[in-house]
């Protein structure tokens, strides 16, 4: 079996590479061939480039900033996008667009649309996730962050971690706790608070690869306006799950195109290193391969269900966990192959601390070594493969579920 696109998605597809065929450099190679500095330069013209031509939001409304493309033609161009080598935006706009915009336009009231969106187009607001807690990660439902209402204010206090580029934002959605009685996936508030206040305070956290990309944020006595709730007071839990929607349909098209990238760069690194003769690289390499074209049908399998108007379900579990457990070993086959150049490490460090290094991402120590210690954090973040593996059992397969209390930090748990 070979699942293709229809005629008029392939035809929209050509559209796509023909804009980057016009608006890349002649001699491109993808943004991972570019040092630190090139590629922060390259990126925020290519935001500009993007936002002129209204493809930085495509699936938005025209009259937002849009171009009204389907939900089809969206992962067409971010399949288009990742195989060039370029990014669909800024640093902060898969928050900003992909996760907080689009659940504006999904939930937001026609007001708060006309005043957030286009400030996100132009990059006037910058804005970052405030969803898990050192007590609340992978279970999201056992947040503790408050807010109360104060006159025409939220009050917020509580912590929020891996605040993702939170460094960089200047706004924040957030899940708080708006109703400490209610069950803990009730009573929960999706707001929308400005960082730039001095009951907002960032730290960022150093990772193993020596990134901070990660931040904890810590709320005391933040305000925000009243009428910066998205969806309804104590009914954010729904509106935190259409935004992890958001961010699955995206992800289920582009990531298995990285990763297969990734695997053509690591044979070229076994044949460049004289390694692919040697009977166990080969074997491990083709293991390498057959996750990834698995990988490939997965994320068809998910896409299917997120084109046909269908909420992400419980299965969306088998996906991440698979590809978060398959870069730790294939980034293992890399330090093996590299040998005793994997103890030094040379050249740059890869363009994010998130899944693969960006395409074009010379075959260096620095690359590998990089992506090698960040393939640890993937079984961590975004849920962990141990919840991953909890929520397929029990409700995927039917499995008994573990017990549990129906406590949370925001209340005592009975004696």
């Amino acid at each position: 079996m070979q699942p293709t696109y229809s005629d008029s998605a392939q035809t929209f597809r050509e559209k796509m590479q023909a804009f980057l065929a016009e608006h890349l450099p002649a001699d491109w190679q993808g943004i991972g061939a570019l040092d630190h500095d090139e590629a922060m330069a390259f990126t925020r013209q290519w935001r500009d480039v993007l936002r002129d031509n209204k493809l930085l939001a495509p699936s938005w409304p025209a009259e937002y900033g849009g171009a009204g493309l389907s939900e089809l033609e969206a992962v067409i161009m971010a399949e288009e996008f990742q195989k060039a080598g370029v990014p669909t935006g800024g640093s902060n706009d898969a928050f900003s667009i992909q996760m907080v915009g689009n659940t504006i336009v999904h939930w937001g009231t026609e007001e708060q649309k006309q005043h957030f969106l286009p400030r996100i187009i132009s990059g006037e607001d910058i804005w970052c996730q405030g969803y898990s807690e050192p007590n609340a990660g992978s279970d999201l439902g056992n947040l503790g962050c408050k807010a109360e209402l104060d006159g025409d204010e939220w009050v917020i206090n509580g912590q929020k971690i891996w605040t993702s580029a939170g460094h960089l934002a200047n706004w924040i959605f957030v899940l708080t706790r708006t109703e400490p009685d209610a069950p803990k996936h009730r009573g929960i508030t999706f707001l929308l608070c400005p960082m730039d206040q001095p009951g907002v305070e960032v730290r960022p956290i150093q990772m193993i690869s020596g990134e901070s990309e990660f931040n904890e944020v810590f709320f005391t006595d933040a305000r925000t306006a009243k009428e910066n709730v998205i969806g309804e007071p104590n009914g954010g839990w729904a509106v935190a799950m259409t935004l992890l929607g958001f961010e699955r349909g995206e992800a289920a098209a582009t990531t298995p195109v990285a990763y297969r990238g990734e695997l053509d760069r690591l044979v070229e690194l076994a044949r460049e290193r004289g390694l692919a003769d040697d009977p166990m690289i080969r074997q491990r390499l083709t293991w390498c391969y057959s996750k990834v074209e698995i990988m490939r049908f997965l994320g068809m399998r998910t896409l299917t269900k997120f084109l046909a108007g269908e909420s992400p379900g419980p299965d969306a579990s088998i996906f991440k966990l698979y590809w978060s457990e398959y870069h730790k070993v294939a980034t293992e086959l890399a330090v093996d192959i590299l040998g005793a150049d994997g103890m030094h490490l040379v050249g740059k460090l890869p363009s994010s601390s998130f899944a693969t290094d960006s395409p074009g991402a010379p075959n260096d120590s620095g690359s590998w070594l990089g992506t090698f210690l960040n393939a640890r954090a993937g079984t961590i973040y975004a849920g962990t493969s141990q919840v991953q593996r909890n929520i397929i059992g029990e409700m995927v397969l039917g499995l008994p579920k573990e017990p549990r209390s129906d406590g949370g930090p925001w209340k005592d748990i009975p004696k």
